[in-house]
């Protein structure tokens, strides 16, 4: 927890709490249905709190807008930018219906009203949102393809509507036909190890009316 308030040093009391309260919550969910790896429930801090709220040194989400994470798992990044930005809407999509159940669970025990679920598939969503959202679900030739119908028209952040992407590794491949992407090094973010291969790519895309 010290490493979120080292690098989120103005959160309010009711965001410490909450951020405090993930790791009861997600320890006690585990044992009943796995969606953390157990290497990764006893450094959920750093692999899974901190890598989501990467996004939040890219972007201050404004109030009112409305960001969908598409292949949510067990909530991330889309819980940990909810505590961040409590005036944000946040819709939490997965496929995997024990998923859900799980991320319904922590999200009724950290008292998260800005927050929405559905267990289908991305393509099924008929919505618009600012921003889409995602920890390498998919490459982003395929995201893409799920997405594209999906952004809001009207902007309201400096950073244009699109796609923020959390990834790994070499993406000058999957990245080729996306020449306006733009790729940012976690480790110009964090000092850990752990984030030194990881990058976030903001891809703006056009509304498709």
């Amino acid at each position: 927890m010290q490493l979120i308030r080292n690098y989120f040093p103005d959160l309010s009391e009711l965001q410490v709490q909450q951020f405090e309260q993930l790791e009861e919550l997600y320890k006690d969910w585990n044992l009943k249905i796995n969606v953390v790896s157990r290497k990764d429930i006893d450094e959920l801090y750093l692999r899974h709190v901190l890598h989501s709220l990467a996004i939040a040194k890219l972007i201050s989400f404004k109030p009112g807008s409305k960001v969908m994470d598409v292949g949510t798992g067990g909530g991330f990044p889309g819980i940990p930018l909810a505590i961040m930005f409590p005036e944000t809407n946040f819709h939490l999509v997965d496929s995997i219906a024990k998923k859900i159940k799980v991320v319904d669970e922590v999200v009724e025990g950290l008292g998260l009203t800005n927050v929405k679920t559905s267990n289908c598939r991305v393509e099924e969503v008929n919505d618009t949102y600012d921003f889409i959202v995602s920890r390498a679900v998919a490459a982003m030739p395929t995201f893409v393809h799920w997405v594209k119908d999906k952004i809001a028209k009207k902007q309201k952040h400096e950073l244009k509507n699109g796609i923020i992407y959390l990834k790994g590794g070499d993406l000058a491949d999957e990245l080729l036909d996306f020449p306006k992407s733009t790729v940012y090094d976690l480790s110009d973010f964090y000092k850990e190890e752990f984030f030194e291969t990881k990058k976030l790519v903001h891809l703006p895309l056009k509304y498709k009316g």
